[in-house]
């Protein structure tokens, strides 16, 4: 990949881990936030990848956020191109959707460091080489959804099923935060819409808690994301088979 078009859909939202392994690759990178561009349209014909970032609202609200529709054309239009796409939290939950899969509030959150099991076909996929068979994640989600019909499951944790899926060759989601860092952890814990789940976990959630769990689990995940993104760039010249969606548009 060259140029890559990344989807950022609140002002919040850093790439993390992901941002100085593009820049040290040469990959020239096209950001789009959607929030403070809600009314950007853009196109996928100039680009060589997809990277769809996490955000707040989920994908059953495209009646009231319309660039989700936006975003599931573009990665129609990638899945047909065959891409490589790349979806993290609410990105791998669009991509889920576009590929035919239910998407849907969960009944539990999962918050902090939580870990994340790799399947039989995750512990044969070379993007997670160098995991074991369990790893502690970095999670922030109150939505799931199931694993598309076409894909490989690769991951799950105890409280969500869906964790990490496979299409193809070159397309995967992950429901964790691979690209989580000491920055990006600090500045959620004090963000007024997680201060408010806290407040009303009943002692689920405690900040205090996922810092001190950051300072033991941190440095491995950072480990583990160096290599989950150098082999996603690897796979990026894999062919993916042809696309069956289901966004129903």
């Amino acid at each position: 990949m060259k140029r890559v078009l990344l989807i950022q859909h609140e002002s919040f939202e850093a790439l993390g881990t992901l941002d100085p392994l593009l820049k040290k690759e040469g990959i020239r990178i096209r950001y789009v936030n959607f929030e403070r561009a809600p009314d950007a349209v853009p196109e996928i014909d100039r680009y060589d990848g997809l990277i769809l970032m996490g955000g707040y609202m989920g994908v059953y609200e495209s009646h009231v956020y319309q660039h989700l529709k936006v975003e599931m054309r573009l990665i129609e239009a990638a899945l047909k191109r065959n891409m490589p796409i790349l979806g993290i939290c609410l990105g791998s939950q669009i991509l889920a959707h576009v590929l035919g899969a239910e998407v849907r509030k969960h009944t539990e959150r999962e918050m902090g460091w939580v870990p994340v099991h790799l399947t039989e076909k995750g512990r044969s996929d070379p993007i997670f080489s160098g995991f074991k068979e369990s790893e502690m994640l970095f999670q922030s989600h109150g939505d799931t959804f199931e694993i598309p019909a076409s894909a490989d499951h690769l991951a799950f944790s105890e409280v969500c099923h869906g964790q990490a899926f496979r299409y193809g060759d070159r397309v995967y989601g992950f429901q964790f935060h691979i690209e989580i860092d000491r920055p990006t952890i600090g500045h959620w814990i004090e963000m007024p819409e997680n201060r408010e789940i806290f407040r009303n976990s009943e002692g689920r959630f405690v900040p205090e808690t996922i810092l001190e769990e950051t300072e033991t689990h941190l440095p491995r995940s950072i480990e583990l994301s160096q290599g989950v993104f150098r082999n996603f760039l690897k796979r990026s010249g894999a062919r993916t088979p042809k696309v069956r969606l289901g966004s129903g548009r």
